[in-house]
Order: C-alpha cells, then sequence, then structure tokens
C-alpha cells in the first residue's frame, strides 16, 4: 500500500509545475505590458484543460472498471507502455526547449494581443495546461491501477504543492530556475520510466498467456529471490509486496521474479535514456 504515492506526487508536481511555470509566464508578460485585464483568459485556458484532463482521466478508470482479467491485462500494459512514451517524449522535448520557453511564450502572448487575437491567449493556455494535464492522467492511470489509494494521495500531496508555489511565484517572492529543475526532475522520471516499462511488458505478458500466447525463453524467469512469505500470511520486508520491496518496485522497477523480456527493456531503457540525458546534461 502506498507504494505509488512518491512517484505519483512527483509526476504530478512536475507537470502541475510545468504547467503553473506557463501560466505564471503568461500573467507576468500580460502584468508587464499594461495588460493585465487579459489575464482572464490565460485562466480561462488553464481552468478548461483542467477540467478535460480529469475528464478523460475518468473516463480510462471506467473503461478499465469493465474489463475481464486478460482485457484488464492488455490495458494495464498498453496503459503503462505509451505513459513511459508520453513520458519520455517529455523529457526529451524539456531538454531541448526548457532554456527557451520564456521567450517563445512572450512572443505569442505579444502576438496575440498585438493582432487582438485575445481567445489566442486563452488558446495558448489550455494546450499548454492540456498537455501536462493529459501527461499527468496518463502516468497516474497507470499508477491508479496499481494502488489507488497511494496515487490519489500523492497526486493530491503533489497539487497542493504546486499551488502554493504558484501563488509565491505570481507574487515575485520565489525565483525558480527551471533549466535546473528539470534537469533534476528528468533523471527521477528517468528512474520511474524503466520500472513501468518493466511493469507494462510484465502485464501484456500475463495477458499473452492468459489468451494462450506463449512467447518462449522471453516468459521465462530465470531466478526468484522473493522471501517466503510469513506464517502470518504477511510479506517479509523485501519481499515485492513487502513495506521495502514495494516501494522499490515502484520507485526504481523492482521485481522478484521477472521474466526475462522484461529484463531486457528494463536495462535497455536505462542505457539508452540514460546516455541521452548524460550527453545531454
Amino acid at each position: 500500500m502506498y507504494e505509488t504515492l512518491f512517484p505519483s506526487l512527483l509526476i504530478t508536481f512536475r507537470e502541475a509545475l510545468e504547467a503553473a511555470l506557463i501560466v505564471t509566464i503568461m500573467v507576468t508578460y500580460l502584468r508587464k505590458i499594461g495588460k493585465q485585464e487579459l489575464n482572464k483568459y490565460s485562466y480561462l485556458g488553464a481552468g478548461s484543460a483542467i477540467v478535460v484532463s480529469l475528464l478523460v482521466g475518468v473516463g480510462l478508470q471506467t473503461l478499465y472498471g469493465g474489463l475481464g482479467d486478460t482485457a484488464g491485462q492488455l490495458f494495464e500494459g498498453v496503459a503503462s507502455l505509451t505513459a513511459v512514451v508520453v513520458l519520455t517524449s517529455m523529457i526529451f522535448w524539456m531538454t531541448k526547449h526548457s532554456k527557451g520557453i520564456k521567450g517563445e511564450l512572450e512572443g505569442k502572448i505579444e502576438q496575440a494581443v498585438t493582432q487582438d487575437e485575445l481567445y489566442g491567449i486563452a488558446a495558448l493556455s489550455f494546450i499548454a495546461v492540456a498537455r501536462e494535464g493529459l501527461e499527468t492522467v496518463l502516468f497516474l492511470s497507470a499508477t491508479f491501477i496499481q494502488d489507488q489509494v497511494g496515487t490519489i494521495i500523492g497526486a493530491v500531496i503533489g497539487a497542493l504543492i504546486v499551488l502554493g508555489l504558484s501563488v509565491l511565484l505570481m507574487r515575485g517572492t520565489v525565483n525558480l530556475e527551471i533549466s535546473k529543475f528539470f534537469k533534476v526532475t528528468s533523471i527521477l522520471l528517468l528512474i520511474f520510466g524503466a520500472g513501468l516499462a518493466g511493469y507494462g511488458v510484465h502485464e501484456l505478458i500475463e495477458a499473452g498467456e492468459g489468451s494462450g500466447i506463449d512467447i518462449g525463453v522471453l516468459g521465462e524467469k530465470p531466478f526468484d529471490i522473493n522471501p517466503p512469505v510469513n506464517p502470518d500470511g504477511t510479506y517479509p520486508l523485501l519481499h515485492e509486496k513487502g513495506v521495502i520491496g514495494s516501494v522499490l518496485k515502484a520507485l526504481v522497477g523492482y521485481d522478484g521474479n521477472p521474466e526475462w523480456l522484461r529484463i531486457i527493456v528494463y536495462i535497455g531503457y536505462w542505457i539508452v535514456i540514460g546516455t541521452y540525458l548524460y550527453n545531454k546534461y
């Protein structure tokens, strides 16, 4: 229980803060050029994006709730791997654009104000926040399936922290160095991405087995280091369902008896994406 709390907290914190930074840049710039009365369009776009993201999240969970065992495993696998793709794309995008995002946004706002395209401001805010919101929903959908309570608690804590920071940012009380922030969180997301990729592969293997599909040696488990279950039915600390093991499973993809394909995907993700980040930073 609560094994997904920290991952969901971090992803919500990062994505929500990214969205908050964008809205803050817009609001601050409009105030700077004496057009603060147009801030309502920024808030309108951001609010609409949040509503759409929540509706998508409810829709995904409703869809999952109506599936059988094999279909549910297939859904979990596809959702997890899709979240990994989106997560990785986000890391790539931010390593390229984090330094120039402020100037790019201000240029688009200036254009919208000059051409009197006021709803262009709302659209800009909507697209920016919706992108982060949908990424968050996709990732949390994958963790929600594993641990509902931990995911909800982590997401709420992350959102509340960002809400407080947003107020300070808009007041100018806090000055956040964007490039360093994304550097640190990108490394943490790399860790979560590897674990999520491994989990997604595991669920697809189980869905395949449930459908009578055998992938041969790739589906075999080369070892099993899970300690035996305690006589009282509880799990030892290092068991993947134990207190420590479950946390490690959520944070770094720990598994006491993984399939060969899961091991290959997990290590491969670390090598490929880790090398990319190392070269960029």
